[in-house]
């Protein structure tokens, strides 16, 4: 079990979330060198020490314009009691110190998130011991929809958390599904905003009830509202926190194909379901299939397969 970070780390890195975007390279690069409350000092006064420069590649002229840039972010940063007002809210913070934290997301290197803001009750690290992601596209077909909740809902069955985006479409199905037999199985929905800003509006109930019974997090801060650039970055945190991810219905661009993108950088197992040849919303899942990148599977029991014979 790892100790607790100390009290001004776990600030520094909630206030970081305010003032870097998710998977920034050289706040991640920073992290690797210095302690979090050391960078912020360095934010603050806008120049970092030439001997940690010197690590990040970057010339002087684009590292002043991100220390400028994260410099006028840090004034929405929380200070303590700010950080204590979310936690009465029902919003807490973890860290990579935390025994809650998953260490799965450390297979991410320097873009492991430098916080994440959750809202539920369960504990992170043991629920995603057995997890699954389950995604695809917005545009879902009823066929769509009726595998990715079947396929959740077994897998529930067997005891397997099931993490998806809370977005319409399938992953909506694979939260739904989940949440059929919620005494034996869990949810997890990683959203691209805030935690107290559901995202999109339509789910509110649904992610209230995620809160209520499994979790709901993020690596970007309260309040922050979505972004293109935030939806691809979480996709890494819905790949590197499960077991294998499955795709089920996805174009050729969809914004799933980036999750299973970071699934194979990653090395986890990846798994596409067939559908029509003739369906659009299926073509990223035969391409996967067709260049051997992923797995074709088709029921709970060919997915748990695939995973433990990639253990």
């Amino acid at each position: 079990m790892h100790s607790s970070p100390q009290p001004g780390n776990r600030l520094a890195r909630a206030r970081l979330t305010f003032t870097a975007d998710p998977a920034d390279p050289v706040l991640g690069a920073l992290l690797r060198l210095a302690e979090p409350a050391e960078i912020l000092n360095w934010i603050d006064a806008g120049q970092i020490p030439a001997h940690v420069a010197g690590y990040l590649h970057r010339t002087d002229r684009t590292l002043g314009g991100t220390l400028r840039r994260w410099h006028s972010q840090l004034r929405d940063a929380p200070d303590a009691a700010g950080l204590a007002q979310y936690e009465q809210d029902g919003i807490r913070l973890l860290c990579p110190d935390d025994h809650e934290w998953s260490s799965a997301l450390n297979d991410l290197g320097d873009a492991t998130p430098y916080a994440l803001w959750v809202r539920g009750d369960l504990n992170l690290n043991a629920c995603t011991a057995r997890s699954i992601s389950i995604t695809g596209s917005r545009a879902a077909t009823a066929y769509g929809t009726h595998v990715a909740g079947q396929l959740a809902a077994d897998l529930a069955e067997q005891g397997w958390t099931i993490v998806s985006g809370a977005a319409y479409g399938i992953d909506a199905a694979a939260h739904r599904g989940t949440l059929t037999v919620p005494e034996l199985g869990s949810t997890i929905a990683v959203l691209a905003g805030g935690v107290n800003r559901y995202y999109p509006a339509g789910h509110s109930g649904l992610l209230r009830h995620i809160a209520g019974c499994g979790l709901v997090i993020s690596d970007s801060p309260p309040d922050r509202g979505v972004s293109r650039t935030r939806f691809l970055a979480r996709n890494r945190i819905i790949a590197a926190l499960t077991c294998g991810t499955v795709i089920v219905e996805a174009g050729i661009r969809s914004g799933a194909m980036t999750t299973a993108e970071h699934t194979l950088w990653l090395g986890r197992p990846l798994m596409a379901v067939p559908g029509p040849v003739t369906s659009a919303q299926s073509s990223g899942c035969h391409e996967l299939l067709r260049t051997r990148r992923a797995t074709c599977v088709a029921g709970a029991d060919e997915i748990t397969e695939t995973i433990r014979a990639a253990a």
